[in-house]
């Protein structure tokens, strides 16, 4: 039987019936605010229990903030996160060193915010855009293999903002490349990609560092423009949405009771899974989210 990734948080692995399944997506949809970050860290920092390594954030945000992954893993766990550098000159042999290549946190579009749609952008834009991108790409590669040879076994990706047609946005295009073409690849295959004219100098390394990708765990941050829990219960999934494709869906949302406004989380989708279909209130406490009792 598949060991489960745990998440961190007792309540929600039992109404997961054990915790995540590897080797599988999960999205957490809700608005701004809400609490998906401070899930997605819990979940993360709980690798280090689980396979004595935490796991990894990877931050998609374009408009030049970010999540504040550094002030609430400082705030929750005393974790100090070590972010990897985007610009610097990258050297795909340096994932070899755990003291190089080991980062916990890489903010993509740091210092490069733009709007989340193709359409936003003029044709010369979009492709001079598509160029930097690239460069981000190849950065990319080394960051998640770089971990994962490491043992590293899962990821957090943050920072998916809501467009009106999903096909449109920059940042799915970029996660689907994420998803499929590194999260979801043998090892061998990635490290193709990284090295590609040295790879056959690397073979030997490649196979000692051998991980499986079929243990690796991904939780994607969906932002919604939806606020409360019952619309987001009502939410029609788009073709192609993320959604469709996802094992496992966990919406959470405000709620309302008389005059006094809350939060709940619903497990939308748990394919392959027992699954409690119940809504459970939660608040986001000094240790992160924390449901309440009934």
């Amino acid at each position: 039987m598949t060991e489960r990734l745990e998440t961190g948080i007792c309540k929600l692995d039992e109404i997961l019936g054990g915790g995540l399944l590897p080797g599988t997506l999960t999205v957490v949809v809700g608005a701004t605010g809400i609490g998906k970050t401070q899930l997605g860290l819990q979940f993360a920092h709980h690798g280090l229990k689980q396979e004595q390594e935490r796991g990894i954030l990877f931050d998609m945000t374009s408009r030049g903030d970010s999540q504040n992954h550094s002030e609430y893993a400082r705030r929750l766990f005393r974790w100090e996160l070590q972010t990897c550098p985007v610009d610097i000159k990258l050297d795909p042999l340096d994932v070899w060193s755990r003291e190089k290549a080991r980062y916990d946190a890489l903010h993509i579009f740091d210092r490069s915010g733009r709007r989340v749609t193709i359409s936003d952008m003029e044709f010369d834009d979009w492709r001079e855009w598509k160029v930097e991108l690239a460069k981000k790409l190849d950065r990319s590669i080394a960051y998640f293999y770089g971990n994962f040879v490491h043992g590293v076994r899962r990821c957090v990706i943050d920072g998916v903002e809501p467009v009106d047609e999903p096909s449109d946005s920059f940042q799915f295009h970029l996660f689907d490349y994420l998803y499929h073409q590194i999260l979801r690849k043998e090892s061998e295959w990635v490290a193709r990609d990284l090295f590609r004219v040295q790879f056959r100098s690397q073979s030997e390394l490649v196979e000692e560092y051998y991980y499986d990708h079929t243990r690796i765990g991904c939780l994607l941050m969906y932002t919604s423009r939806e606020i409360m829990l019952d619309d987001l219960l009502s939410r029609p999934l788009d073709s192609g949405d993320v959604l469709s494709n996802a094992n496992t869906i966990i919406l959470m949302g405000k709620t309302r009771d008389g005059s006094r406004m809350g939060r709940a989380l619903h497990v939308a989708k748990h394919r392959g899974s027992a699954c409690d279909d119940g809504i459970y209130p939660f608040e986001i406490g000094e240790a992160g989210l924390e449901f309440v009792d009934d």
